[in-house]
């Protein structure tokens, strides 16, 4: 017989009212931002929630936290992806990095519509721990 050790403690948080709703457009904002600027402002959606609601509401500090974290590491990536550019020889690698940054951005962004929906914060991959 095997026993597995219980899984690491993750806060639960409690979703109420309209807190899906601002979750979801939360991480809509970080998508729809960092589209409209070619990836330079995606984190300014997630910022702006965080400020309004860190100290009303966890799931929607946890939320726009990890959004804002996320969107800011895909921001680094865009400017690793510039100066490769800018250095000429690296053109491939840049173009690498903006294709990595885009599809982590589009199905990143889609997984955490679907359990913000739920009522579930979802903890973003490569993210910079910025905010908390």
């Amino acid at each position: 017989m095997s026993y597995l050790p219980p899984a690491a403690s993750q806060p639960q948080y409690r979703a109420q009212g309209d807190d899906r709703t601002i979750a979801v457009l939360t991480h809509l904002s970080g998508l729809v931002g960092a589209l409209i600027s070619v990836g330079w402002l995606g984190f300014v959606g997630p910022l702006v929630v965080w400020l309004v609601y860190k100290d009303r509401n966890p799931f929607l500090r946890a939320t726009s936290a990890g959004s804002f974290n996320f969107n800011l590491s895909m921001w680094l990536l865009n400017v690793a992806a510039w100066v490769c550019l800018f250095t000429v020889i690296l053109i491939p690698v840049a173009i690498v990095l903006w294709a990595v940054a885009a599809v982590l951005l589009i199905v990143c962004h889609v997984l955490a519509v679907v359990r913000a929906n739920r009522g579930e914060v979802y903890r973003y991959p490569l993210q910079l721990p910025v905010l908390q």
